[in-house]
């Protein structure tokens, strides 16, 4: 238990790293009358992005809070006639992107029956108020009792002379020693979880692993620009069988290697560079010639050759798989990444302006949309793929990990790969790809988008280290000043606000874990669309046409 200055109540928090909860009043030894701010602010502000009150669980001691409320969360726009029902006997609340379905019950506790996969089971604390409405905001409270009770084990422990420990498995240990206390003492229980030696080991080699990874990828990728590539493939064959591969030129090594001076590192992308014929292009070098790399380079190509949108980039040309290296040449797009201009080199110099993020995130979207319509996950999307022109045009790249996806079938069975701090958490757990995974990776970039926050960040809180447990537990808290960036003009200007924290609430949608929570691409761009336009909170269930 601590004083907070912000606070004329002390405050305790129950786990390590969870919420903090005033102290209205001490009920006894070992009960508290507490309130929960972020529940206050939410029900004050009639949101329905609260979430489960979150109690640790111990070996040494159990916890208990008063009376709860049992609610549905069900996202709307899904199979209605299942969720009416199922819920049939219940009240009801519609909030932007979920119905509420609740029961005014005087027992509190969970309820029988099952649940439509796209609807969340969520208990919040009843309130008590004799007189309270058979409306959702007046019959939860922020302010309740909670009551914790020392364990047998822990107990006996204790009186032994011993210390009440919980070991990696979560089982209880008694140590003997002289760390324990004597029995004349008073027995103290923390409300708190530390994180165990082998833990923080397994964490730190998985940031190794990532450093690695990514100065391995710096290393393994190269783009370079080209100055005297000729696009007349009437002197080129090959012998994949002509001077084509699916419908693209094939140019030989040697030339793409006289073009740029032998991959001269002067001429790595940045600086600038034409074609003979006028078109400014970007050579991407895969330097491993493995299995897996011709692999990812045909797969890129097949993806690619199929595809024409004005925010996907264009391939121009490729080296025939055989060639002494993998080679593909591309349309140039000067401007950098987003991942450049919100958190790298090029935000110091002149940071994105919300206007411009928000096309970002319209584009990128847009971009995403056509893939999913034509069957293809990209399986990558990052603020590092997504590529800007001089007019802050969005380019979506790098299709090397994407997967067709055909129209009958639920989901494609896949060792989960991509970038950490993006990755779909369902996917990486059940190894089941789905257009829904392309949704949480977006999710995080609309978070990037609205604080200038890297994905992954290993500085920050070892909980916040990846930039969506951050977004979540911000945004569950209605905490919006401690997620957008400042400079963005989320204080000062009323439009600028409610665009910002209607995208967050749209990312927070995005990133549900279970994926039949999170939206289609087509309903994303839909709802940003509705945002820009000011109409956000309106969606009528229509989809725009995705336009090419």
């Amino acid at each position: 238990m601590v004083n907070n200055c912000t606070s004329a109540n002390p405050i305790i928090q129950l786990g390590h790293g969870g919420s903090w909860y005033e102290i209205l009043n001490k009920l006894s030894t070992n009960m508290f009358f507490i309130r929960d701010p972020a529940l206050q602010t939410q029900l004050s502000e009639r949101s329905c992005f609260f979430a489960n009150l979150s109690l640790p669980k111990s070996p040494s001691a159990s916890l208990a809070i008063s009376t709860n409320l049992t609610l549905f969360r069900c996202v709307n726009q899904s199979d209605s006639e299942e969720i009416e029902r199922r819920f049939e006997d219940y009240t009801s609340r519609r909030c932007q992107f979920f119905t509420v379905y609740y029961r005014n019950s005087a027992f509190g506790g969970g309820e029988e029956g099952s649940v439509p996969s796209n609807c969340s089971v969520i208990e919040l604390p009843r309130s008590l108020a004799p007189d309270s409405e058979d409306e959702l905001f007046r019959l939860l409270s922020a302010e309740f009792t909670v009551e914790w009770n020392v364990s047998a084990n822990c107990s006996q422990c204790h009186g032994r002379g011993g210390q009440c420990l919980t070991n990696n498995m979560n089982e209880f240990r008694c140590k003997y020693g002289g760390a324990a206390k004597s029995r004349s003492k008073r027995l103290k229980l923390i409300l708190a979880t530390s994180i165990s030696g082998g833990a923080f080991l397994l964490l730190l080699c998985a940031f190794v692993s990532y450093i690695i990874w990514r100065r391995k990828k710096r290393i393994d990728e190269g783009y370079l620009l080209s100055r005297s590539i000729s696009f007349d493939p009437s002197s080129k064959s090959d012998i994949e069988g002509g001077s084509f591969y699916f419908g693209i030129p094939i140019f030989s090594y040697t030339e793409l290697e006289r073009a740029t001076n032998n991959f001269d590192s002067s001429k790595e992308l940045g600086d600038g560079g034409f074609g003979t014929d006028g078109r400014e292009v970007a050579i991407k070098r895969l330097y491993e010639h493995n299995y897996k790399r011709v692999e990812q380079f045909m797969n890129e190509i097949k993806i690619l050759t199929g595809l024409r949108h004005r925010n996907l980039v264009s391939l121009y040309g490729c080296t025939s798989r055989r060639s002494r290296e993998l080679l593909l040449v591309y349309e140039y797009i000067s401007n950098g990444t987003v991942a450049d201009h919100l958190h790298g080199e090029r935000a110091k110099e002149a940071p994105l302006t919300w206007a411009n993020r928000m096309s970002i995130a319209i584009e990128t979207a847009n971009a995403l949309a056509y893939l999913h319509k034509s069957d293809i996950i990209h399986r990558d999307i990052k603020t590092n793929n997504i590529l800007l022109d001089d007019n802050f045009c969005v380019k979506v790249a790098d299709f090397g990990l994407s997967r067709l996806f055909p129209n009958d079938v639920t989901h494609i069975s896949t060792a989960p790969q991509g970038t950490p701090g993006y990755v779909d958490p369902e996917y990486h757990q059940c190894y089941q790809l789905t257009d829904k995974s392309d949704v949480y990776s977006f999710g995080v970039v609309l978070i990037e988008l609205i604080s200038s926050m890297p994905a992954v960040d290993i500085t920050r809180h070892r909980h916040e280290i990846n930039l969506a447990n951050l977004a979540l537990d911000r945004i569950q808290r209605c905490a919006f000043d401690e997620l957008i960036d400042s400079s963005l003009g989320y204080e000062s200007d009323a439009e600028v606000r409610r665009m910002t924290t209607s995208v967050a609430e749209l990312a927070f949608r995005c990133l549900q874990l279970e994926k039949d929570l999170r939206p289609s691409m087509d309903e994303v761009l839909d709802f940003l669309i509705n945002i820009q336009s000011g109409e956000d909170g309106k969606c009528d269930g229509t989809v725009n046409n995705t336009k090419s």
